[in-house]
């Protein structure tokens, strides 16, 4: 099979766009308003505090997918949309990035986050805002989503009941 052959069945294919430092939205945006198909890796986080919709971190910082035929498309506009840099190439010519490769990203950020499980008296850090990295002790899990700890406030032990998302393992120190 030629090399013609494997890609008339399936002319689009997932390339790669850098954009200018912290467009990449932007550049989702333009590119989408010229019909193009294009994809920006996200992954959700909890609500910022004064924030009404949960924060997104870019994947890739800086870059998106869009999908195109080499052959069809017209590549010129892109090089000018507002967000965008660069099309990524390798010896001049854009690089097809395979569709195994964009599933698995797409299918990953779907998958629930791995739950960190605490046993009691392990020493955790809070990462909730106003407690940054307070060290404290976990006592229990209060359901699937809350966990109870032992916080030392004031020279004096507080029991507090936070979000288990709010907490991570602490490095044992050697």
């Amino acid at each position: 099979m030629s090399h013609a052959d494997s890609t008339s069945s399936s002319p689009a294919r997932w390339y790669l766009i850098q954009t200018k430092p912290r467009q990449e939205g932007r550049a989702e945006e333009h590119l989408q308003r010229q019909h193009f198909e294009c994809y920006r890796p996200v992954k959700h986080g909890e609500k910022k505090r004064g924030s009404r919709a949960p924060s997104e971190e870019e994947l890739f910082p800086g870059y998106l997918f869009i999908r195109m035929d080499q052959t069809n498309d017209n590549w010129y506009p892109i090089r000018s949309t507002r967000g965008v840099a660069r099309i990524v190439t390798f010896g001049g010519l854009p690089v097809p990035v395979k569709d195994a490769l964009i599933e698995q990203i797409r299918e990953r950020l779907l998958a629930p986050p791995p739950k960190e499980t605490f046993q009691h008296g392990d020493t955790v850090r809070i990462t909730a805002d106003g407690f940054n990295d307070v060290e404290a002790i976990f006592l229990a899990a209060d359901g699937d989503e809350r966990a109870v700890i032992l916080l030392n406030l004031l020279q004096r032990e507080q029991k507090v009941t936070l979000p288990v998302s709010s907490l991570s393992r602490m490095e044992a120190r050697v």
